[in-house]
């Protein structure tokens, strides 16, 4: 599951699915709408901050159509294909495509490490630019900004000062406001098996960005703030 892809393309295969459940979306331009999530399987990267490593094996292989009409079932505007990596499945695209087509409001969340290029354009993506302290900033593909649309996001995890100062180049380097509709900077939090506690330098963070004029928007994930890190909400 660690491989840059599950090699299964035959979009009749299905996908390997770790859940699918229906909460509030805790995090980007959709935050505190009632949402469909479908948690696909495995993920190349092993960030040291993931709140979802159990989502890295195991799962049961269902096909889009299963997909689609659980998803359906709910009877939401909101479906968000989340992982792990969600595109290490390249059957993910199909799907994509077919969420799409029922009209329904699609957001994928993406590690940025694989392409995005095939990911279909009305999907608004939210890609990760993994920052110094996740272990995997090395997977960073910067081609994928070539890809990415005014109604796209770009999110960095930040855990510490350095982050904060890598994270402000990128978007400088690149003027990253300048190519998505939102560019989140978001605390990594600590959790425990009792409470998400808020980092203490949440505050700083905060701080920093008011001080620094940035043309971003900070961000606390509302799920955790509600359910800590309890599975399906």
């Amino acid at each position: 599951m660690r491989s840059a892809q599950i090699p299964v393309t035959d979009p009749a295969a299905g996908l390997r699915l770790t859940e699918i459940f229906y909460s509030l979306q805790g995090e980007a331009n959709e935050s505190g709408w009632p949402c469909v999530f479908v948690r696909l399987t495995g993920c190349p990267l092993r960030c040291t901050y993931c709140d979802t490593t159990y989502s890295f094996e195991g799962g049961e292989r269902v096909s889009l159509q299963a997909i689609m009409d659980q998803v359906n079932e709910f009877g939401v505007r909101h479906v968000c294909v989340t992982g792990g990596e969600p595109l290490a499945q390249p059957n993910c695209i199909p799907l994509l495509k077919q969420l799409c087509d029922a009209g329904l409001h699609v957001s994928l969340e993406t590690s940025g490490a694989l392409s995005v290029q095939a990911v279909d354009s009305r999907v608004s993506k939210v890609m990760d630019l993994k920052t110094p302290s996740s272990g995997e900033q090395h997977r960073n593909l910067m081609d994928n900004l070539n890809f990415l649309t005014p109604h796209d996001q770009i999110k960095f995890v930040i855990c510490n000062r350095e982050d904060y100062d890598w994270a402000k180049q990128q978007l400088q380097q690149y003027q990253l406001d300048k190519l998505v509709s939102t560019v989140w900077f978001s605390p990594a939090f600590a959790i425990d098996k009792t409470k998400a506690t808020l980092p203490a330098f949440a505050w700083q963070l905060a701080d920093w960005i008011v001080a620094d004029r940035l043309p971003v928007r900070f961000q606390l994930q509302l799920h955790k703030l509600l359910w800590n890190d309890e599975k399906g909400r």
